[in-house]
């Protein structure tokens, strides 16, 4: 989409009035730079190769990547990612969510990856073998190190309704596996009835459905905790050259900053697959995850806008677009990065072994410093309390205090002010409350 200049500056104008009017911040000079770059992003491709640092991804996606952190990413991705197998397994290694967005997301809240997994085999059946296979030597080696310890992993899909750990699971519904679980290559369920059930590692390998993997990280450049995940795209390539994708959809690449250039001949294979329609079914997926995220039973306002901005920084919405960005950068956006990592604090509690309790309790002293520094009033002494009883906790960790009670009710605080904040700044612009009120009509 070209506009002259003329119309960038009163589409500009436009949204300075409005981040004035409600009493957001930006910078003008990186709103000129990204309206002027984004609304000139043409040419043949829309895939756009940094010569430089070698990263690429979608034309409009790299304007909100900043190299300043890819050494950083590099180095995570490399404990994540998975390995090549020459003539087998080709793997192209990503960020995606918040952590491609750097320019924009100053507070991310996680380590996001996205890696596509294409698998050559004579057949479905046995590429989905090799699939199990390399998902359990995955866990097996990165299970835990110096500075990691994997969590958990989704893979396969539950083959009725089950009850496990008290908790209720459709049929269809993605298993969750401890790594303990990996490695003993089974869990324990019930039936609806109380039946005891034994669901194996191998049953579940023809249906994989979602695969994904999850760590808690202590940061080597940051020198704070991170949790850090790689959500995988696995295709199947038969011997007449068709590419098959194992849960039945390839993603589009609308998100995704890749990390290394070596890998854009694969990139290239798969992505030639991809629907001609695949902007506007990513664009109908963030719309219903907007939906969701709206939802008053359990709202996460914050992800919504995340979701908006997407939308609207791909169908040329760019006004709408332009002041999401800057919400991001708000104080208040911070909170959100303090929501992640408290819970990030208690899965590093859970796995001990591996984390010192003093780093630990450094991050916890960061998470309060973070509070203090954005908030004021009756709001910064309600969520210091509670982080500083969590903190207390952690201390006193060999004394069996659970933690559970302190982290839920900081994260419920910190939610209860990211939402407000995110809700009100984006109902009160007349143009994104009513796509919002469109998309619940």
């Amino acid at each position: 989409m070209t506009t002259t200049p003329d119309q960038r500056a009163e589409a500009r104008n436009r949204v300075i009035e409005s981040a004035r009017r409600l009493g957001v911040e930006l910078n003008e000079q990186e709103l000129e730079r990204w309206m002027n770059s984004i609304t000139e992003a043409t040419g043949d491709s829309d895939i756009t190769v940094d010569h430089d640092t070698g990263v690429f991804g979608h034309k409009v996606s790299m304007l909100d990547f900043d190299p300043k952190d890819l050494e950083r990413f590099r180095t995570i991705g490399r404990i994540v990612e998975f390995d090549d197998v020459p003539g087998v397994v080709e793997t192209a290694l990503a960020l995606s969510g918040s952590a491609a967005q750097s320019k924009v997301q100053t507070h991310p809240g996680d380590c996001d990856y996205f890696e596509r997994v294409n698998i050559i085999a004579p057949t479905r059946a046995e590429a989905c073998q090799i699939l199990s296979r390399i998902m359990r030597e995955k866990t097996i080696n990165s299970r835990s190190g110096d500075n990691f310890q994997l969590v958990e992993l989704k893979f396969g899909s539950y083959p009725q309704d089950v009850i496990r750990d008290e908790h209720s699971y459709h049929k269809g519904s993605p298993i969750s596996w401890s790594p303990d679980d990996v490695v003993a290559g089974q869990i324990e369920v019930s039936d609806l009835h109380g039946n005891p059930m034994t669901i194996t590692w191998d049953s579940v390998a023809d249906d994989p459905g979602w695969c994904k993997l999850d760590w808690v990280i202590a940061d080597p450049v940051r020198r704070q905790l991170a949790n850090a995940s790689n959500m995988l795209d696995v295709t199947w390539e038969a011997p007449d050259g068709t590419i098959t994708p194992l849960d039945g959809y390839l993603d589009g690449y609308f998100q995704e900053i890749y990390l290394d250039a070596e890998s854009a001949p694969i990139f290239s294979k798969l992505v030639k697959q991809v629907s001609t329609d695949v902007m506007d079914d990513y664009v109908t997926q963030l719309e219903k995850e907007v939906k969701k995220y709206f939802k008053p039973d359990n709202p996460n306002y914050g992800k919504a806008a995340k979701r908006l901005y997407n939308i609207f920084r791909l169908n040329g919405q760019y006004e709408e677009a332009a002041f999401l960005r800057e919400l991001f950068d708000e104080p208040a956006a911070l909170l959100y990065q303090v929501h992640a990592l408290v819970r990030t604090v208690k899965d590093a509690i859970d796995q001990g072994a591996v984390f010192d309790i003093d780093h630990i309790l450094d991050q916890t002293d960061e998470l309060i410093l973070s509070v203090i520094k954005v908030l004021e009033g009756e709001e910064e002494l309600e969520i210091t309390r509670h982080l500083l009883r969590l903190s207390r906790c952690i201390s006193r960790q060999q004394e069996g205090v659970p933690l559970s009670p302190q982290v839920e009710a900081a994260r419920a605080e910190v939610m209860q002010i990211v939402n407000n904040f995110f809700y009100e700044k984006m109902m009160a612009l007349p143009t994104i409350k009513s796509y919002i009120d469109g998309l619940h009509a």
